[in-house]
């Protein structure tokens, strides 16, 4: 049997993965990069950048049919599913060619084919063997689905939703996460009626409240139904779509159901566990440096217990690099990593909501403030309606920036920032924000936690 060896032997090719590789072999490293599909991963091929190109058409769509409202004399005929689907994979492949090209142009040894944990330090792949100094296990996720629930026929997860050559007339989407919000939304501006199950009390439960109640508020403007705090009991195909039965007794009646329970740990049967890895459910445990329980194995991206984030992988890779090379990097303080809903409106949000500041410092020890969207000159002209919600410590830093509304996935950028940083309202409050944009609300909303509202009926 053939034996390769070098300094970093990395399994799995998507954000964590090619992250470790690139700034590895910038570092100086011998790198062997295993993906048995194709680099990039999830994010690049069956998340992240397909399901945004989705909602870009479905935006357009909707620009279309309120044109009129502008001025603008344009008639919605139709949606063309597979115009659409070749529009999202010319952009996945022109991302997918620009990063084979430049792990190809580094000192990065990529083997393709489906890599296996044979030793402490070692990946078999294809009957041969990698041996690296330090491994990184980066393998990824994959769609959970329910325990007894079976992914068949017109029960579909997010990576069937992407393939669909069809607009579906009714959707259930099993869900209200990110995907499932996500995929609702595309899926209402391309005309199909839809409803969401979700069996905790809000839609996107993990942000904070006032967002959650904001999207559920603009989701019945949509016309998106949605069924909340409520558990799902099982379904039944039929020939011409599903009936969803409710834990309440109710029966839902659709086309197709779409199952976004989460993704889970993609690490069965790969020979973590025998090479005495510990594990809980699936997920590989780490310290606060990425390391396991054995010496020179570490781990990244969605495997790791915490924010399922492409950038968040990403992030964790480039430490992970610069964590071998003795560059002893800054810990990731996973608080400071922003999340982004791309439905429409979007949600955006950095640092702690306000239930978990309250948790951690005292309720009264912490102050909010909301920001309305109304007051912002450009969200009028784009006519979105939304607010900016920030948290703060009495006599302290931002630690929390929640926002609503189009386009405020963009405004993340300062949002973070301001919260990594540690500044204090009164710091922001003096930067001047540009006129007339999105982000002068950001502005706005410090300029009024600082106590000087101008453009705020405090």
């Amino acid at each position: 049997m053939a034996e390769h060896n070098f300094d970093l032997v990395i399994l799995g090719g998507g954000s964590g993965g090619y992250a470790a590789a690139l700034r590895s072999a910038q570092l100086g490293m011998s790198v062997a990069l295993i993906e048995k599909d194709k680099l990039g991963g999830t994010c690049l091929h069956r998340g992240c950048i397909p399901t945004k190109a989705l909602l870009h058409s479905a935006e357009i769509a909707d620009n279309v049919k309120e044109a009129a409202h502008y001025g603008v004399n344009a008639a919605f005929g139709s949606i063309d599913m597979p115009a659409v689907n070749k529009y999202r994979d010319t952009i996945v492949d022109r991302l997918f060619k620009g990063l084979t090209g430049l792990v190809g142009s580094k000192d990065i040894t990529v083997v393709a084919g489906e890599g296996r944990l044979v030793g402490p330090k070692t990946v078999q792949v294809n009957g041969e063997n990698y041996t690296g100094k330090n491994i990184v296990l980066a393998s990824g996720s994959y769609s959970r689905s329910l325990p007894g629930l079976d992914i068949t026929g017109r029960v579909i997860t997010s990576e069937h939703a992407l393939q669909l050559n069809f607009v579906p007339n009714k959707v259930i989407v099993l869900g209200g996460g990110v995907i499932g919000v996500e995929f609702a939304s595309i899926w209402r501006s391309f005309g199909a009626e839809v409803t969401i199950v979700e069996g905790l009390p809000n839609l996107v439960p993990n942000e904070d409240i006032a967002v959650s109640k904001g999207l559920e508020r603009a989701f019945r403007k949509r016309g998106i139904d949605f069924k909340l705090g409520v558990r799902f009991a099982g379904v039944e195909q039929h020939d011409n779509g599903v009936v969803v039965s409710l834990e309440n007794g109710e029966k839902l009646e659709a086309e197709l159901m779409l199952v976004a329970v989460g993704r889970g740990p993609n690490t069965s049967g790969m020979g973590y566990e025998d090479q005495g890895i510990a594990m809980d459910r699936g997920f590989v445990l780490t310290n606060d440096r990425l390391q396991t329980n054995l010496p020179g194995v570490y781990a990244a991206g969605d495997i790791v217990p915490g924010l399922q984030l492409a950038h968040r992988g990403f992030q964790q890779g480039i430490f992970i690099a610069e964590e071998i090379a003795g560059l002893k990097p800054a810990v990731i303080d996973e608080t400071g990593i922003p999340k982004v809903t791309y439905c429409e409106p979007e949600v955006a949000s950095v640092g702690v909501s306000e239930a978990k500041a309250a948790e951690l410092y005292g309720a009264e020890n912490i102050s909010t403030y909301e920001y309305n969207l109304g007051g912002n000159g450009k969200s009028q002209i784009l006519g979105t309606a939304g607010f900016i919600k920030l948290v703060r410590k009495n006599n302290g830093p931002v630690i929390g920036v929640h926002m609503i509304g189009s386009r405020v996935g963009e405004q993340i950028g300062e949002a973070q920032l301001i919260v990594n940083w540690e500044a204090y309202p009164e710091d922001v409050a003096t930067l001047v924000h540009a006129h007339p944009t999105m982000n002068e609300a950001i502005g706005e909303a410090h300029l009024a936690l600082a106590g000087k509202p101008l453009h705020a009926h405090a």
